[in-house]
């Protein structure tokens, strides 16, 4: 295969995995209307766990257990637990193209976390792209007018952990590999869920058990997916498709559950994806003189 095809087919897996990530929303969404988000997210859970050991034979990693940051591995899933747990709240009381819209701001908010926690140096042109994300986020949310609701602030609040849960990764992932961080997310996230989900528990119907294997399997599929991208493509072609999550979401959610995106949703989502492609273009034009 030469490196064109193998792109394009990064590419195309890439805009699946988006479109996986959004049908698992668009069900825990469904999900959220009859049983709890601890429930929930301890299904998804216990599915990741064979995915995780499958993936650790396959790289021949036998003992993904072995951490040098154990303390920081449980703080960084400690802060996904919350994070998981803010955007499926947010689905419950939002509509999946709001959820999204305001999420899209995460890559902006780990940049400008970067600069305190990482102690890395971030340029004029991608404070500006951070700040083109903030301006986004407040033309959704609108703050001080009529429309805001303070509903609006969980997947804000969601947004900037998971920018965090980033920069966390990138400094356990200098001494632990991916496999090690899979572990930990799988079998801590299992195991504190299993100390709360049975004192929320509600029996599911057919339809329940449906919705929440169906919920699992395409967590765990679209995450294969992303991993398999970054097989066939670099991560500089992929990360502009990222931004497809936002339409798959709206689509799904007009179809699903009757939410036409509002006008200010669509003129902010258009903004912070914007400021996004900026940052991106801006490491492009960086990185082409080392390159050459």
């Amino acid at each position: 295969m030469n490196q064109l095809s193998s792109r394009r087919r990064g590419i195309a897996i890439m805009l699946l995995s988006m479109l996986f990530l959004a049908l698992m929303d668009g069900s825990g969404k469904h999900l959220t209307h009859t049983y709890p988000v601890a429930q929930v997210m301890w299904v998804r859970f216990l599915f990741l766990l064979p995915l995780v050991f499958i993936l650790s034979a396959r790289s021949g990693n036998h003992q993904p257990w072995r951490s040098r940051q154990l303390p920081l591995q449980i703080f960084r899933v400690s802060i996904l637990l919350v994070e998981i747990s803010l955007f499926i709240l947010s689905f419950k009381f939002l509509p999946l193209a709001d959820v999204h819209a305001i999420a899209s701001i995460s890559p902006l908010l780990a940049t400008a976390l970067a600069v305190p926690i990482l102690k890395e140096k971030v340029s004029f042109h991608r404070w500006a792209a951070v700040l083109l994300g903030l301006v986004g986020v407040l033309v959704i949310i609108q703050p001080g007018f009529g429309n805001f609701s303070y509903l609006s602030l969980l997947p804000l609040s969601g947004a900037l952990l998971w920018g965090f849960y980033q920069i966390l990764v990138k400094v356990v992932s200098a001494t632990d590999k991916i496999e090690t961080g899979l572990f930990y997310n799988a079998v801590l996230g299992t195991l504190v869920l299993s100390f709360i989900a049975p004192f929320q528990w509600v029996t599911p119907d057919m339809e329940g058990w449906v919705f929440l294997i169906l919920t699992s399997l395409l967590g765990c599929g679209g995450h294969l997916f992303i991993l398999k991208a970054f097989e066939l493509a670099p991560a500089s072609v992929l990360q502009p498709f990222n931004y497809t999550l936002v339409v798959w979401a709206a689509i799904i959610g007009a179809i699903g559950f009757g939410d036409i995106p509002e006008k200010w949703t669509i003129i902010g989502a258009g903004i912070v994806v914007l400021g996004g492609l900026y940052a991106f273009h801006r490491e492009r034009l960086r990185e082409a003189p080392l390159k050459a």
